[in-house]
């Protein structure tokens, strides 16, 4: 598995990796429950070898330095999104817990995947097979991104992944913005945009995930949330 980070300071970053394009486009009848002008200054190539049932134990993830991101964050962060992707393909399909609160620190962010889920779920497990259930994942070749712009410092990651089921598979491809919140990585925007995803429907198709404040823009999560309701009402 390879990744490539390309850091870029002042006005954003950009990484090129072989992964897919930007963005792409689940079952047990147990309820889950769910408990944020560029100058090349580096470029480098690492070899990363991926186990996803592998993956630290520790129910937070440390940055390097607790005052800040770097792109020497990038691993960590791959664990940790890795890791939430396990738990959220286990809770949708499965039924499994999900503790949004070890990778998430914003309440709109969770509220949404909280909904994302449970939709996600109820709908899955009355339409499919309560036997069919996620077994694993695994992430192709994926990309880095450390940014600084004016909205502060974050890493962009991008990763397509291969969710093997009892059953067969799917794919579809995850975008996480992370960040350093007192010495800790979490995740402050998650999109899952393949064709007739969720987010998809919801936030709406081909977007940049590009801002790590937007869950702070309490505007905007309203209208969101207003888009949740009927997106669900108008399925169901």
């Amino acid at each position: 598995m390879t990744r490539f980070i390309m850091f870029f300071i002042t006005i954003g970053l950009v990484l090129v990796g072989c992964s897919p394009d930007k963005t792409n486009g689940n079952n047990e009848k147990n309820t889950p429950v769910v408990s944020e002008d560029s100058n090349v200054a580096n470029n480098t190539e690492i070899t990363h070898s991926t186990e996803q049932n592998v993956l630290q134990d520790s129910p937070e993830y440390v940055a390097k330095n607790e005052g800040e991101l770097s792109v020497q964050d990038s691993d960590m962060a791959y664990e940790m999104c890795v890791r939430a992707m396990t738990n959220y393909y286990k809770a949708v399909w499965n039924g499994s817990d999900i503790e949004l609160d070890t990778f998430i620190d914003n309440k709109n962010l969770k509220q949404y995947t909280q909904k994302k889920i449970q939709y996600q779920h109820d709908l899955y497990s009355a339409s499919t097979d309560s036997n069919d259930e996620v077994q694993n994942i695994e992430v192709g070749d994926w990309v880095v991104e450390y940014t600084v712009n004016v909205d502060g410092d974050f890493l962009y990651l991008k990763l397509p992944v291969e969710i093997n089921k009892t059953v067969g598979s799917r794919g579809e491809v995850n975008e996480f913005l992370v960040r350093n919140v007192n010495g800790r990585l979490v995740i402050v925007d998650w999109y899952s945009g393949g064709k007739d995803s969720y987010d998809f429907w919801v936030r709406g198709e081909n977007l940049t995930i590009d801002n790590p404040n937007i869950w702070n823009d309490s505007e905007w999560v309203k209208k969101l949330d207003r888009k949740q309701i009927e997106f669900s009402g108008s399925i169901r």
